[in-house]
């Protein structure tokens, strides 16, 4: 069931919100600005981490400011700033529109219109010359909107954060074989006011928690060690999760014991595979190979400094064949106790969920206004956002998420149908080229299926494939029981670097023939 709704923080709402924002917008139209927005953001971040049971660092700290976005004359400009007075929200906006002035001009020297140059031909055809438009969005008057938990972390005492963290650190010390814990808290409560001269005005608030422990293991005899992480996602909720939301007992109990049998695991040959692939592995790959690709932006070559471009292009909308036929892929901003889940993103766009692959074939991308309005979208889907008051909203990740299958098997049913394969679980590390094409993904935990029973764990485990052939590889997907809905703290774009928290969802999924590695032979080792 969702959680009871609760209140917007009054001490955000008693900060002069509207007046800024009046004076602000205002003082753009004055100048001359075509568009104009207003942002005010209070952003807390903290962090509790113990090593073997005690506390080693602590922090919490609060970023509160506010910019001004404007559109004059065809060319962005943005300020920021932190005095919260009319007289300084005015001069940052006319701080914006002189960025705006400078901006055409330095373009229009250049030679490139009034956008971002183009690191390919199809993709300069878009980004090059021509003027900034927003693609138009319905007014959405007065709204707000309060992401969905129960126990907001910040009011719940350090102490006793620290001490269940402890708890646990000490649950795993006292098995047989584990040498040292680390463990982890991160929590974000996240309020921002948004206004821009159509008429849109929205208030939110969202919480988010990423708790993690790992814990390491040592061969006294060989000084051979592992290491192994709870599967448990980051999630946008409350305190909640870790006092009941989530099975923490069952997964510190069994982590030991997993811990030691990968330690004496014998290393894989590599060689085809079939593979079952749990949630908690599959997520990442999402992100990696559907979510970054499936940003238009870096589809059209716009975003090409941090972490590369697409293969994805923009012409290939609606024939690229992404995946095998039973593959659906969703870009949504409304799931429930989703990271990247808001009522309303930094454009005052609504909250949406829309189809990125259907049947295998890519049918859509992640649109901020700017780039809908350029390709001929009629509308933006909802994924400008910023991460700080200080930084520009860029185009950013929705919750993308891979459908189960309606009736599917379970994850056992699935492992029961494999003659020769390999379950692999939990994420890892991960490799993948600027065009979020070729790849290589680790696991937590991966065992040998041998004629569909699991006969042990293995070692030293990675799949390497592109995209296209990863995913038409997909022969099965697991029913609604075996989907999770897993995710990230810390996804990274642009330049300056942001940092974006994301979910994706998925069940579990098998795919033949997929070339698996053995990282120490491959290291050289």
């Amino acid at each position: 069931m969702p959680a009871a709704p609760h209140d917007l923080d009054q001490t955000f709402l008693a900060l002069p919100l509207r007046a800024l924002a009046d004076a602000a917008l205002a003082r753009a139209r004055a100048l001359g600005a075509e568009h104009a927005d207003f942002r005010l953001e209070r952003v807390r971040s903290a962090m509790w981490r113990l090593r073997d049971a005690r506390t080693s660092a602590t922090s919490d700290t609060t970023d509160l400011g506010y910019a001004v976005r404007v559109v004059h004359n065809g060319a962005w400009g943005f300020a920021a700033g932190v005095d919260l007075t009319m007289d300084a929200a005015a001069r940052v906006a006319g701080q914006a529109v002189a960025m705006a002035k400078l901006s055409a001009k330095v373009a229009e020297a250049a030679g490139t219109g009034t956008a971002a140059p183009s690191t390919s031909a199809e993709g300069r055809r878009w980004v090059t010359g021509g003027k900034v438009e927003l693609a138009d969005e319905p007014v959405h008057p007065d709204r707000t909107w309060v992401s969905s938990y129960e126990i907001d972390p910040f009011g719940v005492p350090d102490a006793e954060k620290t001490g269940l963290l402890a708890e646990w650190s000490a649950r795993l010390l006292a098995a047989p074989g584990v040498a040292h814990v680390d463990a982890q808290l991160l929590a974000a409560q996240e309020n921002k006011f948004y206004a821009d001269t159509a008429g849109t005005s929205t208030t939110q608030q969202r919480i988010r928690l990423h708790p993690e422990l790992t814990a390491v293991a040592v061969d006294p005899a060989t000084g051979d060690f592992e290491s192994m992480r709870t599967l448990a996602p980051p999630v946008g909720r409350g305190w909640e999760y870790l006092t009941g939301g989530y099975d923490w007992a069952g997964e510190l109990d069994r982590m030991p014991e997993h811990l030691a049998e990968k330690l004496r695991a014998p290393s894989v040959e590599p060689g085809s595979y079939d593979l079952v692939i749990d949630p908690s592995n599959l997520w990442l790959t999402i992100h990696e190979s559907i979510g970054h690709a499936t940003e238009l932006d870096r589809a059209l070559g716009y975003e090409a400094a941090y972490a590369g471009t697409s293969f994805a292009t923009f012409d290939q909308l609606g024939s690229l064949v992404y995946g095998s036929p039973i593959m659906q892929v969703t870009g949504d901003r409304t799931v429930e106790h989703g990271l990247a889940t808001v009522g309303y993103d930094d454009e005052g766009v609504a909250a949406q969920s829309w189809d990125l692959i259907k049947d295998g074939i890519l049918t859509g991308y992640q649109l901020d206004r700017r780039m809908a309005k350029l390709t001929g979208f009629p509308r933006s889907n909802g994924c400008a956002y910023a991460d700080s008051p200080s930084h520009v909203p860029v185009q950013r990740m929705a919750n993308v998420s891979l459908r189960p299958a309606p009736d599917g098997p379970s994850t056992e049913e699935l492992i029961a149908g494999v003659e020769r394969g390999i379950y692999l679980v939990g994420d890892r590390s991960w490799s993948i080229d600027m065009q979020r094409y070729n790849f290589q993904f680790t696991q937590q935990r991966a065992y040998l299926v041998r004629n569909g029973r699991l006969a042990g764990q293995l070692r030293d485990v990675a799949y390497q494939a592109t995209t296209t052939d990863f995913w038409g590889s997909m022969v099965a997907l697991g029913g609604p029981q075996t989907y999770v809905l897993g995710g990230a703290f810390n996804c990274g774009k642009a330049q300056p670097g942001q940092i974006a928290a994301v979910s994706h969802g998925c069940p579990s999924a098998v795919f033949e023939g997929v070339n698996v590695l053995n990282t120490t032979q491959e290291a050289g080792r």
